[in-house]
Formats: C-alpha cells, sequence, structure tokens
C-alpha cells in the first residue's frame, strides 16, 4: 500500500509543478490527489475501514484548523485592504532603491512573522507588496524572498511556525531558549542570501504613482490608520489569546475577525446599505483567494494518508538506520521538508526521538525546530507560506527553483553550519 500512496503523492507532485504545461489549474490536482491517498489507504487497509475512518477525521479536524485560520487572516488582510491601511505604510517608504527597500522588506518580514507567524506575515508583506510594485517579475522576486524572510523569522520563535509551536507545546523546547539559540542562524539564513543577492542587485524601483497629499486624505476618509492598527493587532493578539486561554490559534483568529469586522461596521455607520458593500466583511470573504484554500486542503489531505498509514513515519526510521548521523538526517529532514509539509515530520521526529534520551532544549530539538522551519523555503510549495504567496502571486514552480531556490538553499545551510558550530566549540 505504501508504494501506491507514495506513487498518487510523486505523481501528482510532479502535476502540480508543470501546471503550466498541461494547462489544468494546480487546486484540482491537489484535491484529486488529496482523495485518492485517502481511496489508496482505505483500501489498502484489510478492512480496516472504520479505523481509517477515524484517522480520516482526525486530520480532517486539524486541517480545517489551519484552513479557519487561514481564511481568518485572509479577511482580516482583505478589510485592512478595502480600507487602504496598507497605505499608512507604503505612503511613508519613499525610497525607489531596488536593494534598499528589499532589505527593508526582509528585515521587517523577519521580525513580524516572529511576533505573528510566517503564514499569516507573508500573507500581510504581499499585501503591502503590490502597493509599492507594479512590475510582475519584479513582484515575483520580492516575493521569493518574502517566503525565505517568513519562514526564517518563524523558526526563531515559539508562535512563529506551527513547528516550532509543536515542540514547544510538547514540552520539547522553551520558549526562551528556543529564541536565544536560534536567532543568530535564523538570521544568518536570510543575511547570507541578502548579502549576495545585493551584490548585484541594483538599479532604481518603477514603483506605482501616488500623490502624497490626496493618498493622506484617504486615509482620514476610510479609517485607514484606525483599520490598520487594530487589524494588526488582532493578529498579534492571536497567540496571547492562545496562551491565556489554551484554545486552538484559529479561535483566535476568529474572534480577532469578529472584532475588525466591528469597526469596518462603525467605520462606515452613516451609510446605506449599498455605499457600505465594499467596506463589509462579506464583501472580503468575496475576494479571499479560495483557490489557494482548497489547493492547501489538497495537499493537507494527502499528507496526512502519509502520516496516518505511517509512511511519513516509516521514511524517518529507514534514514535513521541507514545515515546514523544525527546531525545529517536533521539537515536532510529539513531538505525534505521542502518536498511534503514540515508538520508531519516534525511529529514523526517527535515520535522518533524520546524526551527521556533529549530533554527539553536539547541541540536535537533546537536543530530540528531550526532545520524544518527553514528548510522549506527551498521549494515553494515546501511551506505554509510558500503555498500561500504561490497562490497570491501567480508563481511558477520552475521560476522559483530558477530564481529563490539556490539562495534559500545557501541561506539554509549557511544558518546549520553555524548552528552545529557553536554546539561544538561552545
Amino acid at each position: 500500500m505504501e508504494q501506491y500512496l507514495i506513487f498518487v503523492f510523486v505523481f501528482g507532485y510532479i502535476l502540480i509543478t508543470v501546471e503550466h504545461l498541461i494547462k489544468v489549474d494546480k487546486t484540482a490536482i491537489a484535491l484529486y490527489i488529496g482523495v485518492i491517498a485517502w481511496v489508496v489507504f482505505i483500501f489498502g487497509s484489510g478492512g480496516h475501514s472504520e479505523e481509517v475512518a477515524e484517522h480520516l477525521q482526525l486530520h480532517l479536524g486539524s486541517t480545517s484548523e489551519i484552513l479557519f485560520f487561514l481564511m481568518g487572516a485572509m479577511t482580516i488582510i482583505e478589510l485592512i485592504d478595502i480600507h487602504q491601511g496598507f497605505n499608512v505604510i507604503t505612503n511613508r517608504i519613499q525610497t525607489t532603491d531596488r536593494r534598499a527597500l528589499l532589505w527593508m522588506i526582509c528585515m521587517l518580514t523577519f521580525f513580524l512573522s516572529a511576533l505573528l507567524d510566517n503564514l499569516t506575515t507573508s500573507i500581510v508583506m504581499i499585501s503591502l507588496l503590490r502597493k509599492l510594485i507594479d512590475d510582475k517579475e519584479e513582484m515575483k522576486f520580492y516575493a521569493g524572498m518574502v517566503i525565505i524572510s517568513s519562514n526564517a523569522g518563524g523558526a526563531w520563535s515559539p508562535i512563529g511556525d506551527i513547528t516550532t509551536t509543536m515542540l514547544w507545546i510538547g514540552g520539547q523546547i522553551s520558549a526562551v531558549s528556543i529564541m536565544k539559540n536560534l536567532f543568530i542562524p535564523s538570521l544568518i539564513c536570510l543575511v547570507v542570501p541578502l548579502s549576495i543577492i545585493s551584490i548585484t542587485f541594483r538599479g532604481t524601483l518603477h514603483r506605482r504613482g501616488q500623490n502624497i497629499g490626496k493618498a493622506m486624505k484617504k486615509e482620514k476618509i476610510k479609517g485607514s490608520k484606525r483599520m490598520l492598527f487594530t487589524g494588526i493587532g488582532a493578529l498579534v493578539f492571536v497567540p496571547i489569546f492562545k496562551t491565556v486561554t489554551h484554545l486552538p490559534p484559529y479561535m483566535g483568529m476568529l474572534l480577532g475577525l469578529s472584532m475588525v469586522w466591528v469597526l469596518s461596521e462603525v467605520i462606515h455607520f452613516n451609510k446605506d446599505a449599498e455605499a457600505k458593500k465594499p467596506y463589509t466583511a462579506v464583501y472580503a470573504l468575496s475576494k479571499i483567494d479560495a483557490s489557494s484554500v482548497l489547493f492547501f486542503l489538497g495537499i493537507l489531505l494527502a499528507v496526512g494518508a502519509l502520516e496516518a498509514s505511517h509512511t511519513l513515519t516509516n521514511l524517518a526510521s529507514a534514514m535513521n538506520e541507514s545515515i546514523g548521523n544525527l546531525n545529517a538526517i536533521i539537515i536532510l529532514m529539513g531538505i525534505l521538508s521542502s518536498i511534503v509539509d514540515n508538520v508531519p515530520l516534525v511529529a514523526a521526529s517527535m515520535g522518533m526521538y524520546s524526551i527521556s534520551d533529549f530533554p527539553m532544549d536539547d541541540y536535537l530539538w533546537q536543530f530540528i525546530a531550526y532545520c524544518a522551519g527553514t528548510g522549506g523555503s527551498i521549494l515553494i510549495i515546501g511551506s505554509a507560506s510558500g503555498v500561500a504567496v504561490m497562490g497570491m502571486v501567480k508563481i511558477d514552480f520552475f521560476w522559483y527553483i530558477k530564481k529563490i531556490s539556490l539562495y534559500a538553499l545557501v541561506g539554509y545551510l549557511s544558518g546549520a553550519i553555524y548552528f552545529l558550530a557553536m554546539e561544538s566549540f561552545f
């Protein structure tokens, strides 16, 4: 059964990568392999269909949490965008130097993703970039660097990446330790590729035209500042909500959405229904990229089948037996996370290595957090932020490999080498 599941996933993965050649939308392919993987699993279960159905319900529950979180974040971002809230930032970014803007965007993404999470931050930054850049090819390059920046920033924070959060909740790492030990490796993961790019990345950016006077006036009329700060505050509130209530993050996101929704109603309280319509949350929901959400659903369903059938666990065990060296295994795991979702890989590693053998804050858990968090940047479908950006900016899989992947790999290995050097000598 495992070989058939692997075949379905790999075959579907290949079709997704050549979407531009076969002219079939990647979302349709992702949904197809997501369902077919579970069909193969249930027929190969040897009559344990009820057990497989329970696995499906379990994975659908965890997948739904991610999708609700994503939809809530997207809707908040759209509400901010409708009220031109991001113009509050873009109106104050006056540089036309391509290199200066690249560093500004990447460092902002790096720190913001540690506060929020890499997925939400990617959505925010792409929305911001749309206000600054009108050249499609230029936009793709900046978006690719946003993926590297958001994943690097999310790796050193306990709430910045879902895999780091898993290790934090599981007791493998503590918040202070992960921030102290992974901040510099994560920063290196970003700064090294940025420095290489800066050697040749010069010139003047062709920005979208703007009239500063009119822009400032629009900020007041549309309540842009209020919507921006309330929206960002709602996103920042999510990890606080989770810490205080111990409820899943999507609950905090939905609460944040409700607060932003109420604010949008208050801002346009005196308008009639027709004039208010373009500023409502209902209208914002109609504007979110539903195709990206469904693509995410298909991929997560397929990965769920691989996890439930223990295919990924067996793969991790096989790596342990054949390679032996823990550092090499974890580095390969990070590279592998650029092909399949890093969540089941980290879950498998948590099952492979006992916390009694590797106690809290052992270097093994921290290295897993770094590699799983940043390795997904090597391919565009290797992380939630990559998948979201792929849908929002319509980045081609092979374009990303040609333009961004090598930078991501160099940054990933640079941070890993620094981490291991510090561990060995200090």
